[in-house]
């Protein structure tokens, strides 16, 4: 789940109460393609390289499930590491008549913490021409689905997070850009 917020402090101090472990900030850059073939947009589907530093990650999202959670399938593979790989990826896709859509960039700081049974992970999100965000997420198989979307919901209510944002950051960015003209 993912919920627009003005500052992360008062987020940040209910982690650090719940001694959620918090990783060191990273700077992402995720590389959104479409498909020749059918309209992700439309399909509100996702492909996309992520580039984390020199680390290069492939990733689909299916189509958002109904429910409370943005729940979707997730395909994430490695590809190699290192700004050459990345470009001859975006070469080879290009190639195979994929479009870039656009280049969301941000600035990510994770906290992980169990809950109810779950591993959670806690993201604060700076995120350019979108804003501040903060993602409530738990990884769990298909049968767990309800239990897991509970979890969330009342971590969020304890964080003091208001309305979910079910868009996803390439969404908000295309609009924002759209917007700006």
């Amino acid at each position: 789940m993912k919920f627009p917020v003005p500052a992360f402090d008062a987020i940040e101090r209910q982690l650090h109460l719940w001694q959620a472990r918090p990783e060191a900030p990273l700077d992402e850059a995720d590389h959104y393609f479409n498909a020749p073939d059918r309209d992700f947009a439309r399909t509100d589907e996702a492909f996309r390289l992520r580039r984390i530093g020199p680390v290069n990650i492939l990733t689909y999202k299916g189509p958002k499930q109904a429910g409370p959670a943005k729940t979707r399938t997730e395909i994430e593979v490695p590809l190699a590491d290192g700004a050459e790989a990345a470009a001859q990826f975006c070469r080879l896709v290009e190639r195979l008549a994929y479009r870039p859509t656009a280049v969301v960039k941000k600035r990510r700081r994770q906290f992980r913490f169990e809950r109810g049974g779950f591993a959670l992970c806690v993201c604060l999100d700076d995120v350019e021409r979108v804003g501040r965000h903060v993602e409530v997420e738990i990884v769990a198989p298909p049968e767990q689905r309800g239990a897991a979307e509970q979890v969330l919901q009342q971590v969020a209510a304890d964080l003091g997070l208001g309305a979910s944002e079910r868009r996803s950051y390439l969404e908000m960015f295309l609009s924002a850009v759209q917007a700006a003209g």
